[in-house]
């Protein structure tokens, strides 16, 4: 060094103020949370949109049904069983005069030699007594075969004759 002449360090470096640096992990963090927000809230808002369009096609098929219950439907809601006196008029047999099979189609049972079993006109299929006028007391068809149970078959002659 010269004699006379003084040193001087150079300037340091201010130092920069933390404010600004936790800005910045801010402005980082910040998209995260957004984007974890939107991960959670589409999925579910999406759901949403599918439940309440599901819900108004129940409610539209319903009120669809309801209204145009009159025209070609496959199922007749309105058909309904068998009177008791018309259960009456069936023929009753034991389990041992049955000729199409043992098996009760209604409880899926097989009927016994000396049990009570109802014989359907027309098709000839047997069931448990009870079995049979539970299912036709609701339904007018053959709870096997699915056949009619025609009224006429419930016919006596002798109903009408006064002699």
């Amino acid at each position: 060094m010269r004699h006379g002449a003084h040193y001087t360090p150079p300037p340091l470096p201010s130092p920069s103020p933390q404010p600004a640096l936790n800005a910045a992990a801010s402005n980082q963090q910040h998209p995260m949370l957004v984007s974890v927000f939107f991960a959670l809230f589409l999925p579910c808002a999406g759901m949403s949109v599918v439940f309440i369009v599901y819900i108004c096609l129940l409610w539209y098929a319903s009120n669809y049904r309801a209204d145009h219950s009159g025209s070609s439907s496959a199922k007749q809601v309105g058909e309904k069983g068998l009177s008791v006196s018309e259960l009456e008029k069936l023929p009753k047999v034991t389990g041992k005069d049955l000729v199409l099979g043992t098996e009760c189609a209604v409880c899926l049972d097989e009927i016994e030699a000396d049990q009570s079993a109802r014989m359907v006109p027309g098709c000839r299929h047997g069931f448990h007594l009870q079995c049979a006028d539970t299912w036709l007391s609701k339904h007018s068809v053959c709870p096997l075969c699915r056949a009619k149970i025609e009224h006429e078959l419930f016919f006596d002659p002798s109903d009408d004759n006064p002699c």
